[in-house]
């Protein structure tokens, strides 16, 4: 945990609900133990789309749809979010909850690698939430730059991986090594990019702002 547990607790505590099917679906997620946004990335997400009032957003890491969906709940600017997705049973419960719960057709899911479906997509869009494969991220990241809006902002989720970050690579478990260093790889390029402002932020997982110059 980034930030003492009991601070976290309090912090948890003082945030409102969401609507009830986002309340349902998140209490869902959390029984069937898949990754979602947490409470304080929720608030910060919801805040910074009030701010920024996107109309068009790109999100790389679907899951089952809790995200795009509180997105869409959050903020009536937005007039479509393109979601991507690559794990099988997640997409077919984001179609289900996108059915259910997107009456309007805001959302459209992309069913595949976002390193094959990015290099397809056209347009510019507003801002761009990152919240797929951590190893992958460095790797989106040409893309994103590509698709991202001059003053657009790119959010990137997860990326202090619960503090382990900080910690030498031979203390990091073998199987995480991988990860560990492309993210701070991902962090550094973000941080000394001539294509990005950034602030990299202790709430929840860790979360990177950075907006397109």
């Amino acid at each position: 945990m980034i930030v003492e547990e009991r601070m976290q607790v309090f912090l948890d505590s003082m945030e409102p609900l969401n609507v009830p099917y986002l309340e349902e679906l998140e209490q869902k997620a959390m029984d069937d133990d898949v990754p979602i946004i947490r409470k304080n990335t929720q608030s910060l997400i919801k805040t910074l789309l009030m701010l920024k009032k996107p109309v068009r957003i790109l999100e790389v890491g679907t899951a089952v749809g809790f995200s795009a969906l509180l997105m869409k709940e959050s903020c009536n600017s937005i007039k479509e979010i393109v979601t991507i997705e690559n794990y099988a049973p997640r997409i077919q419960e984001a179609k289900r909850n996108f059915e259910k719960y997107d009456k309007d057709g805001i959302i459209r899911l992309i069913e595949g690698d976002a390193m094959k479906e990015l290099p397809l997509l056209e347009g510019e869009f507003d801002l761009v939430f990152m919240d797929a494969a951590k190893g992958q991220y460095i790797r989106f990241l040409p893309e994103v730059t590509r698709l991202l809006k001059c003053n657009g902002l790119l959010i990137s989720d997860n990326v202090l991986q619960e503090g382990e970050l900080i910690e030498s690579h031979y203390v990091v478990e073998r199987r995480n090594r991988t990860i560990h260093k492309r993210m701070r790889e991902y962090l550094y390029t973000l941080m000394h990019s001539e294509d990005y402002e950034s602030s990299i932020l202790p709430v929840g997982d860790g979360v990177a702002l950075s907006v397109k110059r």
